[in-house]
C-alpha cells in the first residue's frame, strides 16, 4: 500500500514539475523569442525597432496588471479554470498578432496576450500548493535555471522559425505550447485551493499582504533583479542588431552565452541553497549585480560599445539574478502560505511593473544605452541590498524581542 501510494505521489510530481516547465517554457515566447524578429515586425508594421521594443515593455506591464485579479481570484475558485481560461485568452491574443496588419491592431492583440499570460503568475501558486520546504527552494532554481537556458536558446530558435515562418513563426509555436499546457492541466490538476482560505475580498487580500513590510520587502528585492535581467533583454535587440550590425544569427549565438550565466548562477545557488543563510545568498547575487554595473560603466568608459563590454558584465548580472531571486521569492512566499494565490499575484506584478517601466526607461534614453544600463544595475542594486540589509536588521530584533 505505501509502495502504490509513493508511486502515485511520484508519478504526480513528475506530472506536477513537467507542466511547470512547460509553463516556464511557454514563458520565453511572448519576449525572448520574438527578438531576432524585431526588424521584420519593424518592417511589416511600417515602424521602427524601438517601437516593437515599446510593445514588449507594454506586455509585461499588461500581464502583470492581468495577475492582479488572477492570483486572489485562484485562492478562492481554484487554480484550474483560471490557468484555463488565462491559456484560452493568451491563445487569442496570438492569433490575432498573426491575423494583424497595423501596429495599433497589434499592439491591442499583444495586450490580449499580456491578459491571458497572467495566469502564468500560477506557477508560483502551484509551487507553493504542491512542494514543501527545501522541495520548494530547489523547484524556483531549477525553474530559474531551466528560464535562463530556454532564455539563451530562444533567439537562435527565434531566429530559426524567423528564417523558416518568417515572425510569425514565434506565435504559431507560442499557440501550440499553450494548447499543451492546456491539455495537460485539464488531465492533470484538479481545482487546487488552499483548504483552510477564507474567502476576503480581492482589496483587503492586498491590503494584508502589502502592509507586511518582509513580504513587500522580500519582493521587491526579487522585482530589482529581475527588472536588471528585463531590461537588458528588451534592450540587446537594439544594441546587437541595431547598433552593433549583427546579423539575426550572430544575435542568437552571442545570447547563447549569455545564457551560460543562468546555468553557472543555477549551479551557485543550488550549493549555497542550506549552506548559508537566505539573506547572505541574496545579498551575494546582489553584490554581483552591483559589480556588473561597475564593470559595465568601466568597460564603457574605457573601450566603447562593443559585444564583450556589454557580454561579460551581462554575465556577471544574471549571475547575481539567478543567486538572489528564487530565494527572495521563496521567502516572500512563506509569509503567506494560506493566500498563495494572492502573494503571488502581488508579488509578480511589482516584478513585472518594475521590468516593464525600468526597461522603458532605458530605452528612452536611446543615445546610450549601455551607460543608462551600467548606471540601472548600480542605482538599483543599492537599493535591493538595502532593502535586504533592512529586512535582515528586522528579523534578528523580532528573534531578540
Amino acid at each position: 500500500m505505501d509502495e502504490g501510494t509513493t508511486a502515485v505521489s511520484l508519478r504526480k510530481r513528475r506530472a506536477a514539475i513537467t507542466l511547470l516547465m512547460t509553463m516556464v517554457l511557454l514563458g520565453v515566447f511572448p519576449l525572448d523569442v520574438l527578438l531576432p524578429s524585431f526588424p521584420a515586425l519593424a518592417e511589416h508594421f511600417r515602424t521602427t525597432p524601438a517601437d516593437i521594443a515599446f510593445s514588449i515593455s507594454l506586455f509585461a506591464v499588461g500581464i502583470s496588471l492581468s495577475q492582479l485579479l488572477i492570483g486572489p481570484l485562484s485562492d478562492t475558485l481554484g487554480r484550474k479554470g483560471l490557468l484555463l481560461l488565462g491559456m484560452a485568452v493568451s491563445i487569442i491574443g496570438a492569433l490575432g498578432c498573426l491575423m494583424s496588419t497595423e501596429y495599433a491592431w497589434f499592439l491591442l492583440f499583444r495586450l490580449v496576450q499580456a491578459i491571458g499570460c497572467g495566469c502564468f503568475v500560477l506557477t508560483q501558486a502551484l509551487v507553493q500548493d504542491l512542494f514543501e520546504g527545501k522541495e520548494r527552494d530547489r523547484l524556483r532554481i531549477l525553474m530559474a535555471t531551466a528560464s535562463g537556458v530556454f532564455i539563451s536558446i530562444s533567439p537562435l530558435a527565434g531566429t530559426l522559425l524567423q528564417q523558416a515562418m518568417d515572425w510569425p513563426g514565434s506565435f504559431v509555436v507560442f499557440i501550440a505550447l499553450a494548447c499543451a499546457v492546456f491539455l495537460k492541466a485539464c488531465v492533470f490538476l484538479e481545482n487546487l485551493r488552499p483548504a483552510n482560505t477564507a474567502p476576503h475580498g480581492i482589496i483587503r487580500s492586498y491590503q494584508r499582504v502589502y502592509r507586511d513590510p518582509v513580504f513587500l520587502g522580500y519582493w521587491l528585492i526579487a522585482a530589482i533583479a529581475f527588472a536588471c535581467h528585463f531590461s537588458f533583454i528588451v534592450i540587446s535587440p537594439l544594441i546587437f542588431l541595431e547598433r552593433l550590425q549583427l546579423s539575426p544569427y550572430a544575435f542568437s549565438l552571442t545570447l547563447l552565452l549569455y545564457g551560460l550565466a543562468y546555468i553557472i548562477g543555477g549551479i551557485v545557488a543550488r550549493f549555497l541553497a542550506g549552506r548559508m543563510a537566505p539573506n547572505t545568498q541574496i545579498f551575494t547575487g546582489l553584490s554581483l549585480i552591483f559589480l556588473s554595473g561597475l564593470v559595465m560603466l568601466a568597460l564603457a568608459v574605457l573601450l566603447g560599445l562593443s559585444i564583450l563590454t556589454v557580454l561579460v558584465p551581462m554575465i556577471i548580472c544574471t549571475a547575481g539574478t539567478t543567486i538572489a531571486r528564487p530565494i527572495a521569492t521563496s521567502r516572500a512566499m512563506e509569509v503567506f502560505p494560506d493566500n498563495a494565490g494572492t502573494s503571488a499575484s502581488a508579488g509578480s506584478t511589482l516584478v513585472f511593473i518594475f521590468g516593464g517601466l525600468i526597461s522603458a526607461l532605458i530605452n528612452l534614453n536611446g543615445a546610450n544605452l549601455q551607460t543608462s544600463l551600467a548606471l540601472t544595475f548600480l542605482l538599483l542594486s543599492t537599493l535591493a541590498i538595502t532593502l535586504n540589509a533592512l529586512i535582515s536588521r528586522r528579523q534578528r530584533m523580532l528573534v531578540s524581542g
